[in-house]
């Protein structure tokens, strides 16, 4: 055995994956999943009988969650695919800077500030116009495989 010590350089995060395998067939409509390196929302699910001695596979039609791109992808239905660990969180809106970053109240007391405002032009009137207005906002915000992006929005009345 060997005196010296060794040093570990560790380049790794908390080990927690972004994903999970799931078996292509059990995956259904409003499930989600990655295609292209991308998290999606299954819109559509279809599968096909193949001949003697192929595989069945599902014809999976998605919608990516943060650019809204439409993605298709072909899986043997044995197989497994990557289904992304998506997590949604509310925070209240605390102030919107000039360069288009929120700040955000966590549940814990602690702002949030690396947030950009949603690209939605909808969804970034309403934010824009509700904060101009003084009203108390609360913001869904969306995260899967390492981004995060505002999806949704709820008014809980006026500054008191």
């Amino acid at each position: 055995m060997s005196d010296e010590e060794h040093q570990f350089e560790s380049k790794a995060d908390a080990g927690a994956s972004k994903t999970y395998p799931q078996q292509a067939g059990t995956i259904r409509k409003n499930g989600y999943i990655v295609i292209k390196g991308r998290p999606c929302k299954v819109v559509e699910v279809s599968t096909s009988k193949t001949g003697k001695h192929g595989h069945a596979k599902c014809h999976f039609v998605a919608i990516d969650i943060f650019n809204g791109k439409k993605l298709e992808d072909i899986v043997p239905s044995s197989h497994n695919c990557d289904v992304p660990h998506v997590n949604r969180t509310d925070y209240q809106l605390i102030d919107i800077s000039e360069d288009g970053f929120v700040s955000l109240l966590t549940d814990n007391g602690n702002t949030k500030d690396d947030l950009r405002l949603p690209t939605d032009d909808n969804l970034l009137t309403q934010i824009k116009d509700g904060f101009a207005e003084g009203k108390d906002l609360v913001v869904s915000v969306m995260s899967a495989m390492g981004e995060e992006q505002i999806c949704a929005l709820k008014d809980i009345g006026p500054k008191n």
